[in-house]
């Protein structure tokens, strides 16, 4: 078997192939090559590409020369998950021809279309893979078991590449960042579509000391929007009832909840994006207008979830029944109701959804602005 590996796509963002490398990185031998009568054409839904034949084309990549067996192991690991297998390749460097393998999709079941670009999937997509990687090597140990992890992981790593590009608003806040904690060790006793991680950090207290070390545990779970469907002729709105799991394990007697729309932002959408994909899936329901209520974490102090929340112009004349996805096992109650009523159910105590109730309380303020805004 020839000791070379061409690698086309990912790999050659050298902070993937990096933390996918690991330890071995920093001795890895690598030249530019190309491919001929090769194309890295992309992978729809997913941005990665796939190699394939496509006569008078060539596919530029880098040889990767004789990695060694650890590294070789974690490569085939990040390979072997998205379903790509090693074949041989024709390839061509400033020393003339060679043969070497590369990851490639056994028997192109994979849906492929139009010319891969490693510059524009890393503008895109780069940060996010990135993150991701790095989580997901964490993974090896599980073997076959850990590519069923691969959804949740891209979602808590668009969350993480999200965070790194805001700049934060400090107008309250004492001025602390990211540079005043130390993390210690990171673990993921569990992992699934949600991650439990313990930190062991110290950070800066506000006498300027660091803190003791000391353990925190948080649930991760990727950011999410939540958007309150309002018909600013009817004044109505609509929301939803389905069963959730944490009133029930509270003890909750109804553990039936009523909710604004929601869910979580895919590795490859926007928060609008999925704040409408939602409204569709839950209430068969398409939005207009959008107006953003407030971006915030509802629970800081266990949770990493951030949300953005919407209010959303709709025609509700005819919305309702019951919708949501029968491959994430959904059954979901969609009803309408007046503004009044909805804060009369806050009143009662009946809703009791934190975004459903901040996002009741912020329409009831602003309705006549807003309905004044969409009329014009």
């Amino acid at each position: 078997m020839p000791r070379q590996i061409f690698l086309y796509g990912t790999l050659r963002d050298p902070r993937i192939l990096e933390t996918v490398a690991g330890p071995g990185a920093a001795g890895l031998r690598l030249r530019p090559a190309r491919c001929p009568d090769h194309a890295a054409l992309e992978v729809a839904q997913t941005g990665c590409p796939v190699l394939r034949p496509c006569p008078g084309a060539e596919a530029e990549g880098l040889l990767l020369e004789d990695p060694g067996a650890g590294v070789m192991a974690r490569l085939e690991f990040f390979e072997a998950g998205f379903g790509y297998a090693l074949a041989p390749v024709t390839v061509i460097t400033a020393a003339g021809e060679s043969e070497a393998l590369a990851w490639l999709d056994p028997g192109e079941t994979l849906q492929a279309a139009g010319r891969w670009d490693l510059a524009a999937w890393t503008r895109a997509d780069g940060g996010v893979m990135a993150e991701a990687a790095r989580e997901y090597m964490d993974y090896m140990d599980r073997g076959a078991a850990a590519p069923a992890l691969w959804h949740g992981v891209t979602i808590r790593a668009r969350a993480r590449a999200n965070a790194a590009r805001e700049t934060p608003v400090q107008a309250l806040r004492h001025g602390f960042t990211r540079d005043d904690v130390e993390l210690v060790k990171l673990e993921r006793p569990y992992a699934n579509y949600f991650a439990v991680e313990e930190h062991s950090l110290r950070f800066r207290r506000f006498d300027g000391a660091m803190s003791a070390p000391m353990l925190r545990a948080v649930f991760t779970s990727g950011d999410a929007v939540t958007v309150l469907p309002w018909d600013p002729v009817t004044d109505r709105v609509l929301v939803i009832e389905q069963f959730r799991a944490a009133p029930w394990a509270r003890g909750d007697k109804a553990p039936w909840t009523v909710e604004t729309v929601a869910g979580r932002c895919d590795s490859d959408e926007s928060a609008e994006e999925a704040a409408r994909r939602e409204a569709r899936e839950e209430a068969g329901l398409e939005l207009g207008r959008l107006e953003q209520v407030a971006a915030y974490y509802p629970s800081p102090g266990a949770t990493a979830e951030f949300l953005v929340s919407f209010v959303a112009e709709a025609d509700l004349g005819a919305a309702g029944g019951v919708h949501g996805l029968d491959i994430e096992g959904e059954d979901i109650r969609a009803f309408t109701l007046s503004l009044d009523a909805a804060l009369a159910g806050v009143r009662s105590g009946e809703i009791a959804n934190g975004p459903l109730v901040l996002s009741l309380f912020w329409l009831a303020a602003q309705r006549e602005n807003l309905r004044l805004a969409w009329s014009a």
